[in-house]
């Protein structure tokens, strides 16, 4: 029985599949996780507005495994309040922007083995890491 860290056991069993440059998706509430996750392991969390948030699937993830690279879907506008958030949850990786329809196509390719809904409200707050080594 797991004690601390991530418990989930959908998503313990993926990351355990998941080797150096595998990616994982953590989208928000929005995020259309059927059609644009590819083949990816779903997982579906959210369980009311707001929760959990991306940050907290983060955080329990960064328990787990080493992140080498993080993704975001880019907004027309201003950056989101949330990057600065994944940032410092990241140790101060820069994050790499792609634009909204490049980002569904980057979160469909076969490298993507895990893919995880919130109930994150806040817009443009998917992140795409990659699996770095152990």
């Amino acid at each position: 029985m797991l004690k601390s860290g991530c418990i989930h056991p959908g998503i313990m069993s993926a990351l355990s599949l998941c080797g150096h440059g595998d990616k994982i998706l953590i989208a928000d509430g929005n995020y259309p996780l059927c059609a644009k996750s590819g083949d990816a392991a779903k997982v579906y969390l959210g369980l009311t507005e707001g929760i959990p948030t991306v940050t907290d699937v983060l955080r329990a993830l960064l328990d787990c495994v080493t992140v080498e690279k993080a993704e975001v879907m880019l907004p027309d506008g201003e950056e989101p309040e949330i990057f600065a958030e994944f940032r410092t949850l990241l140790g101060g990786m820069k994050l790499d922007g792609i634009d909204r329809f490049g980002f569904y196509d980057a979160c469909e390719q076969p490298c993507v083995c895990l893919a995880i809904s919130t109930g994150e409200k806040r817009t443009f707050a998917n992140l795409l890491i990659t699996v770095g080594v152990a």
